[in-house]
């Protein structure tokens, strides 16, 4: 069990067990020091043991920046608050912003979108992985971010229902005293204990070879220069915490939550320099005394509207099956309403298994519309099947199990182009399966470490940053295919030959799968398409299982430039096993 655990733009290696495992899941909008960027693991540093755990390739540099590509407005950020919320009903989600102005009004939404903790990331701090040009001349101070954000948490009535968290640079407990006059009940210190562990915060984490072995992966500078001890962090919070109780007594109060938002404690320094004369703080101290609002936090969560029903009636109906180990079916009528539907029992599952899951699976039937993030973060074990069609987020951070989408009306069965999953599907998934008789939106697979697809055409960005896996597309796609794709791989159907034109060539490979040592991938496709019919019972997938060799030639293989041809297979093979 950890205290925080980060979903990160890039959901490296976040997995249902991953998530249980925590008390607060920070979800990192942006970061003070790198608001445009965002954290960076350079590929020197990114070994075997770290390349598996975060679902990646070893070499390859990890690049984490602050916009998520499934995340384009306030909506989204609910949404992915909604789905870890389902997922550990016990954790308190918390949602990392950059302090910048206008930052009071993002955090208003944030708290409307039922986050329980914002934090504030001020521009200093760091750990310095990075490269230099992401962190110099970036952000602002916590300071003002805090205290903006605090003014219009109050003034919007959504104060009492959020904590407010601080943090970039802090190393005193003075800076303690300041933020929660500004509005912070919580603070964040990275540095500080960095140092504490030895860090002499030369800048160069980013090159694997730290004077101090505090930040690197090299076993013979750990074991020749690491120094630090737990004792040493200890006795670091001590003295903070003391420090802070010295200052709380010089103010005259008893504890931290006389202070929070009491901007009359803070004075403006008299100076001679008329560089900081001529600085207006009014702003910055504003206390409105006339709003009826809490200075700080009064409520355990900020509960949504969304009480997920449908998920908590199938988990208490399969909870014994699950206890059991036993295998158990059953149907439901779905409605596009029913959203993050599998993430409860998921969840559960997890924090009962790890990532092991189900010996045998559970099998759950739906009839109609799925909502937003139908099977997100799936584990395994567990068989999700829709009769009818899904929003976007179909299979988020799935991990395992099988989720199939397939509509036998008319409309869908005749129209090559019925669009039966939204966009964003299979966003960093970990493993699983997902079979779709259907065309998928846009942003398919993005970020896809390990999960298997059948679909039958795709919009823009297909295959975006994928790291593992395989995808299979019996039909056309748009543009921008295959960016920064460094694992895995993908078959495409490319009957119009256009495909050449809408891949990013950038760092893949496509070629033909008609040679001679394409053998292995020819049968391994075969096999792929007769799986999704025998799932989706799709016209399409039958179509080209019983003619392949006319299909045959129109299919590209789509694959990591630097990854090997002949190692695909097996290295998914040798992942399936």
């Amino acid at each position: 069990m950890s205290k925080i655990k980060q979903i990160a733009s890039g959901r490296f290696g976040v997995t249902p067990h991953y998530l249980v495992n925590a008390e607060v899941l920070q979800i990192k909008i942006a970061q003070g020091a790198k608001p445009g960027e965002g954290g960076q693991l350079p590929g020197g540093k990114v070994n075997k043991l770290i390349a598996k755990l975060r679902y990646s390739t070893p070499g390859v540099t990890l690049i984490s920046p602050p916009p998520h590509h499934d995340i384009y407005s306030i909506e989204d950020l609910a949404q992915l608050i909604y789905d870890l919320k389902e997922v550990n009903p016990k954790a308190l989600v918390s949602v990392k912003l950059v302090s910048e102005p206008g930052v009071g009004t993002i955090a208003s939404g944030v708290a409307k979108a039922y986050a329980d903790l914002i934090t504030i990331s001020g521009h200093d701090g760091g750990t310095g992985a990075s490269p230099l040009t992401s962190i110099r001349y970036a952000g602002s101070p916590w300071e003002l971010g805090l205290a903006e954000a605090h003014q219009s948490l109050r003034d919007s009535g959504l104060r009492h229902k959020v904590r407010l968290q601080a943090d970039g640079g802090m190393k005193t407990g003075l800076d303690v005293i300041k933020a929660a006059i500004l509005g912070a009940e919580s603070f964040g210190f990275g540095t500080g204990p960095m140092i504490a562990m030895g860090c002499k915060y030369l800048r160069i984490c980013h090159l694997n070879n730290c004077a101090t072995g505090v930040a690197t992966q090299r076993d013979d500078l750990i074991n020749h220069h690491f120094v630090g001890e737990k004792e040493r962090v200890i006795n670091y919070f001590e003295f903070i915490a003391n420090d802070v109780r010295q200052h709380l007594a010089d103010l005259g109060v008893n504890s931290l939550k006389e202070i929070i938002g009491q901007t009359q404690y803070l004075e403006k320094i008299d100076t001679k320099d008329s560089q900081y004369r001529s600085i207006n703080l009014d702003e910055l101290l504003y206390k409105d005394k006339n709003i009826n609002e809490s200075f700080f936090c009064t409520e355990k969560n900020n509960k949504p509207w969304d009480k997920g029903l449908l998920n908590k009636k199938m988990l208490k109906d399969f909870k014994v099956s699950i206890d059991d180990q036993e295998s158990y079916s059953k149907n439901y009528e779905i409605r596009n309403t029913d959203r993050s539907i599998g993430a409860r029992i998921s969840g559960y599952v997890a924090s009962k298994y790890g990532e092991e899951g189900l010996s045998n699976p559970i099998n759950i039937n739906f009839n109609g519309s799925t909502g937003q993030s139908f099977g997100c973060w799936n584990a395994n074990g567990i068989n999700l099947t829709v009769h009818g069609d899904a929003n976007d987020y179909v299979g988020k951070g799935m991990n395992g199990g099988r989720i199939i989408i397939k509509n036998e009306n008319s409309f869908a069965t005749n129209d090559d182009n019925a669009v039966l999953v939204g966009n964003t599907c299979l966003y960093g998934a970990t493993g699983g399966e997902l079979y779709v008789g259907g065309t998928a939106g846009e942003r398919f697979g993005v970020r896809n470490s390990g999960a298997k697809a059948v679909i039958e055409g795709a919009g823009d960005h297909c295959c975006e940053y994928m790291t593992g896996g395989h995808i299979t597309v019996l039909g056309s796609v748009g543009a921008n295919f295959g960016a920064g794709m460094t694992g895995g791989f993908a078959y495409v159907l490319d009957e119009d030959r256009s495909f050449f034109d809408k891949c990013n060539r950038g760092m893949v490979n496509i070629e033909r799968i008609t040679t001679e040592d394409m053998q292995p991938h020819r049968k391994h496709l075969k096999e792929i398409i007769a799986r999704h019919y025998k799932y989706t019972n799709s016209p399409k997938s039958k179509q080209i299982h019983e003619d392949f060799d006319k299909f045959e030639p129109h299919f590209w293989l789509v694959s990591p430039a630097a990854l090997n041809i002949q190692d695909l297979l097996k290295a998914t093979r040798s992942n399936a096993a």
